[in-house]
């Protein structure tokens, strides 16, 4: 790793995370770069250890086991022996209240998590050097005292030398003035950029709020501006390059304000405008709509161009805001609003926008609080064979009972699990307990024929890399064969990566499990591909077995999906089969298998149980 600043003198580095995979990952980096690293894993023991051996700097995890990253700075702040050291927040938390309240709690900086190495090292070497400057503006203090009280005793037995004296005092005090403007500047502003920096921009916040308490007909607005898929760019290209982007960005925002608006780098791609003395949210959206605008055109780098767009949140301020921070929140939630309507655009805050946050935020506590409560159950859905009429398999779906709000429909709660990554934990939930099933039914002698258990596995679920070792697990304490086991997998998961999605399918069929494209028709919708994997089966959505009765086409696009699966020596599930024509034409076309309210809806773990004894036809 080469880094651009060096420096004979290594600071003594603190380092406090309870994962222990980023405490030797940091660890190691820092050290092979010549810095003194200690690490703990706990609030209390950073505490013991600042106050036995006081660091240089403290790189420190949000989100700890024993107590949260602001209470132990919050701690550290309020000691004499502690409070200058500066500390850097390490989080996974990106949201704007997040930051904001790390330097209200008396944080130096913030790095969001994943985080590169090369801005880890470029935040550290920032903080040391502000250090460093602060001593020498410490050490010139006292110099200059002893100077002037040098200079004054030799006044009194020399009045001659008092000119030259008084030429040298004042120009070590320019300099020292030069000294504190330099760190002034420093403080409050971007060092890529050369922007006003967060401080600064929330310091401007707080006199356009107290001006609008003066002066009720004054209005501004606060645009908070995100680079659409910049990651791209620094993956793609190199952080060099993506360092020189923003600096364009920059100064291409800059050229459609005036000197009375602030442009400001909130952090990583993230720029904020304060508009001042504004009519009305017609003068944001206008310029929201001219930055948009020239935001298409063209980076020209050497002989490379760069496409780059931006979701703008906007929010108008007035007299009913009384916190900056309240700005900030409102301003992001419509940013990122404006990123769910497709990117590449802008959104005028409105409360309803604040409402629908605080009721993900709250579906996102009430699902991590399932979890721990046992709230959640499966229901199964029959897969019936179309040759024989009978029961074939389960589909295992599951099913949210809030203790409040009753049963949560799956369509509320997945989208808000995938996004937290509650759907790991989650997702292995479904899989134990679907396994344990069909093994209970097993060994009750409720059916001869071998019945699988289907379950579906999500994108992030299908990336994990402990994924293998998590089945294995499960099929070993439920003893369940693996044979009986089908995983459904959506054509995104493996398409992303199919590289890796390849081998891992692989291990999975060696392993004798059924494997399944889920939803196909949704997602790339192409017979291409599947070649390349090693499937079992596919399942054609829903919204194809629905239109099949409606045109001849429709007939033929499911004939040529199934004749293409069965080349590829595959098996055909139709989803959704409703009627009793739709099932007739889907036997005629050779199709294996079909599911829906046709047969039955999902049901109970008794009621499953009661058609298995039932053993129905159809």
């Amino acid at each position: 790793m080469n880094y651009s600043f060096h420096r004979s003198f290594k600071a003594d580095i603190l380092i406090v995370d309870d994962t222990l995979e980023n405490l030797r990952l940091l660890s190691t980096t820092l050290m092979q770069l010549g810095y003194k690293v200690r690490g703990v894993m706990t609030g209390q023991m950073a505490i013991m250890a600042v106050q036995t051996l006081p660091p240089d700097l403290i790189l420190l995890d949000i989100k700890m086991s024993d107590m949260d990253g602001y209470t132990i700075c919050q701690h550290l702040k309020s000691n004499e022996l502690s409070r200058d050291i500066p500390v850097i927040f390490l989080s996974a938390l990106n949201e704007v209240i997040d930051k904001v309240r790390a330097f209200e709690v008396g944080g130096a900086d913030y790095i969001t998590k994943p985080f590169q190495f090369e801005e880890v090292i470029a935040r550290i070497e920032n903080q040391m050097a502000l250090q460093m400057a602060k001593a020498e503006i410490r050490q010139l203090n006292e110099e200059l005292e002893q100077r002037v009280q040098e200079r004054t005793q030799e006044l009194e037995s020399a009045n001659l030398q008092l000119k030259t004296l008084n030429q040298r005092l004042e120009q070590e005090i320019t300099e020292h003035q030069k000294t504190q403007k330099r760190l002034l500047h420093m403080a409050s502003h971007d060092a890529l950029t050369s922007l006003p920096n967060r401080v600064l921009f929330m310091n401007r916040l707080i006199q356009a709020l107290q001006r609008t308490q003066q002066e009720p007909n004054y209005q501004f607005a606060v645009l908070f501006l995100d680079c659409d898929r910049f990651k791209v760019v620094n993956d793609s290209l190199g952080h060099f390059a993506g360092d020189r982007l923003l600096i364009a960005i920059a100064r291409r925002l800059k050229t459609h304000l005036t000197t009375t608006d602030m442009l400001a780098r909130f952090g990583g791609d993230e720029f904020t405008i304060l508009l001042e003395n504004i009519q009305g949210s017609e003068d944001a959206s206008r310029l929201a709509q001219k930055i948009q605008t020239s935001m298409s055109w063209p980076f020209q780098f050497d002989d490379q161009e760069l496409f780059i767009n931006a979701s703008i949140g906007i929010v108008v301020g007035d007299q009913t805001y009384e916190q900056p921070e309240h700005l900030l929140r409102d301003a992001d939630i419509a940013m990122y609003q404006a990123k769910a309507l497709g990117k590449a655009r802008y959104q005028i805050f409105d409360t309803q926008m604040h409402y629908h946050a605080q009721q993900r935020l709250e579906l996102e506590t009430d699902l991590r609080r399932a979890l721990h409560r046992e709230e959640f159950l499966l229901y199964y859905q029959p897969i019936i064979s179309l040759t024989t009429g009978r029961i074939n398999g389960f589909e295992a779906l599951i099913r949210w009972y809030h203790p409040q709000k009753g049963l949560v429909s799956p369509g509320e709660f997945i989208p808000a699990a995938e996004e937290t990554g509650l759907i790991i934990p989650i997702g292995l939930w479904v899989l134990k307990e679907a396994c344990q099933q069909l093994k209970t039914w097993q060994d009750q002698g409720l059916f001869k024929d071998k019945i699988k258990m289907s379950v579906n596995l999500s994108v992030k679920q299908f990336s994990q890399v402990n994924l293998i070792q998590n089945i294995d697990k499960i099929l070993l304490r439920t003893q369940l064969n693996s044979s009986y086991l089908k995983l459904e997998i959506t054509e995104s998961a493996i398409m992303d990566h199919p590289e890796s999605a390849t081998e891992l399918l692989q291990q999975l069929r060696d392993r004798d499990i059924q494997l399944s494209i889920d939803d196909f028709g949704t997602g790339y919708s192409s017979l291409s591909y599947l070649h390349r994997f090693p499937l079992h089966n596919l399942k054609i959505d829903r919204s194809f077995i629905k239109r099949i009765t409606e045109t001849r086409q429709n007939l033929e696009i499911i004939h040529a999906i199934i004749t293409l699966a069965h080349h590829l020596n595959m098996t055909i599930t139709a989803e959704g089969v409703e009627t009793e024509e739709q099932l007739s034409l889907l036997k005629n076309l050779g199709c294996e298998e079909g599911q829906g309210y046709y047969f039955s809806p999902p049901v109970d773990a008794n009621a499953a149980q009661a058609l298995l004894q039932d053993n129905p036809h159809w």
